[in-house]
């Protein structure tokens, strides 16, 4: 299993990010992945900068780690002809170390446009739509398209990496899973389920493309004072308790702190590793490989605690994690 370090834009500004990234590297983690939001999900994490420009400078700072989006939806912010451009000039500007994360959105960053926020059925045609748009672009020549939801008008990468832009899918169930399993290089997901990882395996081979890398992701509130991790958790993540199919819908900070509010310390803590235990972490991540994850992503809760948290990845976290899982 590799492990990998999220740079959460949500909780952190664009320098500590840029900085984070390269300090991410030097602790040896194997890849590092970034949320694109215009939104944070509480008030309490206060960030929410452009994702590719910082990306850009990331792609600048380190050398050998992988690159990911974590992920970006190509179907209402963004078009999927930008998100092509956007993707094919940061695995130039990272020489062939980016992968392309996608998924199908999440109501509090997509709404901000205008256009509504369609049901989920829709979304899934939509970002099926902008996967062959996308696609047929990291071809190369010109894309032409009139769909049901995205018009191409004679679109072309003139800058076209060497190295084709790997593709990953955020799914969540069965639904996701039957339409995308053949289409991408990668499934993301966020919660260590089996029978996801079971039904993505089974499909590919049904179509006999193979097995593919799954990834995951665990937040982590390390701090020597486990108490204080409880509350952190609680402060800034209480919106990862609401599942998948909450979090999509709702359209903003004040819905999410309303969603939350009668959420318990101990109820994150049961779900987060709070502490500065490493084999707390470890536990928590087992339930990701022994569901067929193969990647996972660690967040570290708080934008001001990626020093400490690096520092003790380097030391602690990942020697535990390698020698136990990997």
């Amino acid at each position: 299993m590799r492990f990998g370090y999220t740079l959460l834009t949500e909780q952190a500004g664009p320098k500590q990010l840029v900085n984070d990234a390269a300090k991410a590297e030097q602790a040896r983690f194997s890849f590092e992945v970034m949320s694109d939001h215009y939104s944070p999900w509480l008030d309490e994490q206060g960030h929410a900068p452009y994702a590719w420009s910082v990306l850009g400078a990331v792609a600048q700072v380190t050398g050998d780690v992988e690159l990911m989006s974590f992920v970006t939806c190509p179907t209402m912010r963004y078009h999927p002809a930008v998100v092509a451009q956007k993707a094919a000039t940061v695995q130039e500007l990272s020489d062939g170390r980016f992968l392309l994360g996608l998924g199908a959105g999440e109501n509090l960053n997509e709404h901000v446009v205008g256009r509504g926020w369609p049901a989920a059925n829709v979304r899934h045609e939509m970002l099926s739509e902008a996967l062959q748009i996308i696609n047929d672009l990291f071809d190369g020549g010109y894309t032409n398209l009139a769909g049901e939801h995205f018009r191409v008008d004679s679109a072309k990468l003139w800058d076209l990496p060497s190295t084709r832009v790997p593709i990953g899918v955020a799914v969540s169930g069965a639904q996701s899973v039957d339409k995308f399993a053949a289409a991408a290089d990668a499934m993301i997901a966020v919660e260590p389920k089996g029978d996801l990882c079971q039904r993505w395996d089974d499909t590919r081979a049904q179509l006999g493309v193979g097995k593919s890398r799954k990834v995951g992701q665990l937040p982590v509130s390390w701090d020597r004072d486990t108490e204080a991790a409880a509350r952190r958790a609680r402060e800034q993540f209480r919106w990862f308790a609401g599942g998948w199919k909450v979090n999509a819908e709702l359209p903003g900070t004040q819905a999410f702190a309303a969603a939350t509010q009668y959420v318990r310390e101990d109820d994150v803590a049961s779900a987060i590793p709070c502490g500065a235990s490493p084999q707390a972490v470890v536990d928590a991540a087992r339930s990701f490989r022994d569901a067929g994850f193969t990647d996972l992503a660690l967040v570290a809760v708080g934008g001001d605690q990626q020093d400490e948290f690096l520092k003790a990845a380097e030391d602690e976290i990942l020697p535990a994690l390698r020698e136990q899982l990997g």
